[in-house]
């Protein structure tokens, strides 16, 4: 029930901002249809960094569920600063391959609030344990471009993300309430496969000013469920070479079910974002 409800959940989140992508498109074509001018988008290769201070939450589950622990409630993981990249190969006029790494390594050392059991360990309350979680995430993808014109375009893009995930607790030999615990250490990983699929648009609201939105998702039933979506305002700073863009990452919500021989987890980042963007 509760991963039914997850998945509604998120089902009718995706269809509201699909919706808003519609609405916005919907305000600007009028505007925009007429345009034959040179793109203003018009590149073969396109480079793009970008800061990232993401706010996780979310669960980590031991293989044949074996214990878990909270990212936040359990380890006190909080706001950190990351990056991530994506590279785009337009190699015709319509057709783009994407290659995209967004790496996630954190560590937090606290004094457990409560007891938690992880991958058959058992961590006692009031113990100083480290919990580490590394969730390195590299996609390969392909776009089409459904319209691409002056103002802008509005595609649709495929890709399967790779998500290379370890997670691990653990604990020195230490005294807590009088009684000896001896050194403790709990770890298990998975690489998972998610293919994922929406809509990319982009659109010049001014010649130096513009908005980019994706939506990318996919529910994989038993084995889980993938959605994020993505907004920034970007201003050109050297022609249409180089542009500044910054925005936020309303929600990356990843879902794995564990089972006998992987560890399972439910990550969920949002945050603000801004970096650059190279075009050639």
């Amino acid at each position: 029930m509760a991963l039914r409800e997850l998945v509604t959940g998120n089902v009718r989140r995706m269809c509201f901002r699909v919706s808003l992508f519609l609405l916005l498109i919907g305000g600007l074509m009028p505007q925009f249809a007429a345009a034959q001018e040179e793109e203003r988008d018009s590149y073969k290769l396109k480079a793009e960094t970008f800061w990232f201070y993401s706010q996780p939450t979310g669960t980590i589950y031991g293989t044949n569920k074996s214990g878990s622990f909270d990212l936040q409630g359990d380890i006190g993981f909080n706001n950190y600063s990351t990056f991530f990249g994506r590279f785009d190969w337009k190699f015709t006029h319509k057709n783009h391959l994407i290659l995209l790494v967004a790496p996630f390594d954190h560590t937090k050392t606290v004094a457990l609030q409560r007891t938690i059991v992880f991958q058959g360990q058992t961590f006692s309350a009031g113990l100083t344990a480290t919990g580490e979680i590394k969730a390195n995430a590299f996609a390969v993808g392909y776009q089409y471009d459904f319209i691409r014109r002056q103002w802008g375009h509005i595609g649709l893009s495929g890709q399967i993300n790779f998500y290379d995930t370890s997670a691990t607790v653990s604990a020195l030999a230490q005294t807590s309430g009088g009684v000896v615990h001896p050194a403790m250490r709990a770890t298990g990983s998975l690489l998972a496969p998610i293919p994922v699929a929406g809509p990319d648009v982009r659109v010049y609201l001014l010649p130096r000013l513009f908005v980019t939105g994706n939506l990318q998702g996919m529910y994989l039933f038993g084995y889980g469920d993938y959605i994020s979506t993505t907004g920034t305002v970007g201003v050109p700073i050297l022609k249409n070479h180089i542009s500044a863009r910054a925005g936020y990452a309303l929600a990356s919500n990843l879902h794995v079910n564990t089972s006998s021989d992987r560890i399972g987890l439910t990550l969920t980042q949002k945050g603000a974002l801004a970096g650059l963007e190279f075009s050639f």
